[in-house]
């Protein structure tokens, strides 16, 4: 053992499902204890774990010369010893600080092996540390949280770029790969599953809100959900996302939405660009004097280089700036405009 550590705890307990109802019928009178004193389980499924574990571990203490009732309280009691007391309580062999001092402390033991005795000669022993290779380093790179993080950002926005405009093809491309890249990571990660689908639902209301508009709704629902899963994304405590990674990624989606729905504020504030609504509101030139026809006048204006016939409530003359009142097939109506326009 090192020093500053310990052992023991060696318990079985038990990992999923639901635990087992106690047996009142078989319970000892003193909790899980027999007469004995010794711990044994309070149903027959912990009294058959508990002693199949006591047996094993008793069997490697005494084949290998160690302190067997030892070993037996913990599993039974769950007790722990610190290196020096297990050494002294003939639990362990040696306490190294080092694996240079533990090569040279059990230099010379005999150890007991499957196949019969060994002696260690471990003093001429020449340590080599192997380097990771090109592709350990890679992945090591590729499973870094904020790398993981934005391969699925990137692969997220290229699949709904080439969904927006199918054929552009490398949007699609960088995508995929990126997104199974991500997903590979997050593999090896301890992600939380839950930090994750607010992400995607947070990038999913900021993209909704290009296509969607909703006047800043959707984009600040899903700046919210974004920032709360990259939050919690990782289990780990030491392996969070950097929350300078996460408030920068924040910014530009939220400048993203704002210049969203700016455009779609000047979109609406801006007239027509082609059909009939374009004429409304239209200025012209009269190219003629008006005639009276019956209640209105009627003659020519050039509206947008073109030569439109006309009507007005009132008298035109030629060279008059004129304004288009409305439309109905092939003539406009229109209006006089004063000096103030």
């Amino acid at each position: 053992m090192a020093p500053a550590t310990n052992l023991g705890s060696a318990t079985p307990v038990q990992m999923g499902g639901l635990p087992s109802s106690p047996e009142p019928e078989s319970e000892p009178a003193n909790g899980d204890q027999s007469e004995d004193g010794k711990r044994r389980g309070n149903t027959a499924m912990e009294r058959k774990v508990l002693e199949d574990a006591v047996s094993y571990i008793r069997g490697l203490a005494e084949r290998h010369g160690r302190n067997a009732d030892w070993a037996e309280e913990a599993v039974r009691e769950a007790v722990n010893l610190s290196a020096n007391a297990a050494l002294e309580q003939n639990v362990i062999d040696v306490v190294a600080p080092s694996l240079g001092d533990l090569l040279r402390q059990i230099d010379g033991r005999t150890v007991r092996m499957a196949r019969g005795d060994l002696v260690l000669s471990t003093s001429s022993l020449a340590l080599v540390r192997s380097q990771p290779d090109w592709r350990t380093r890679l992945l090591s790179v590729i499973t870094d949280p904020n790398v993981a993080y934005f391969l699925m950002i990137i692969g997220f926005y290229g699949i709904i770029f080439e969904l927006a405009n199918p054929g552009a093809v490398v949007p699609g491309v960088i995508g995929a790969i990126s997104l199974i890249l991500a997903l590979f990571a997050f593999q090896v990660l301890s992600v939380n599953y839950a930090g994750l689908a607010l992400i995607l639902l947070g990038l999913a209301f900021i993209v909704g809100e290009a296509f969607v508009p909703s006047f800043g709704i959707l984009g600040v629902g899903g700046i919210v959900a974004f920032v709360t899963g990259s939050v919690i994304l990782m289990d780990g405590s030491h392996r969070d996302i950097s929350l300078p990674t996460i408030g920068g990624t924040a910014v530009v989606a939220a400048g993203f939405i704002l210049w969203t729905v700016t455009k779609f504020i000047g979109l609406r504030r801006k007239g027509p660009v082609s059909g009939s609504e374009l004429m409304s509101h239209e200025q012209g030139l009269a190219l003629d004097d008006f005639a009276h026809d019956h209640d209105r006048f009627s003659g020519h204006v050039r509206l947008n280089g073109e030569r439109w016939k006309a009507v007005s409530s009132g008298p035109v003359s030629e060279g008059d700036s004129v304004r288009v009142k409305a439309m109905e097939g092939l003539t406009v109506t229109v209006e006089v405009m004063d000096e103030n326009g």
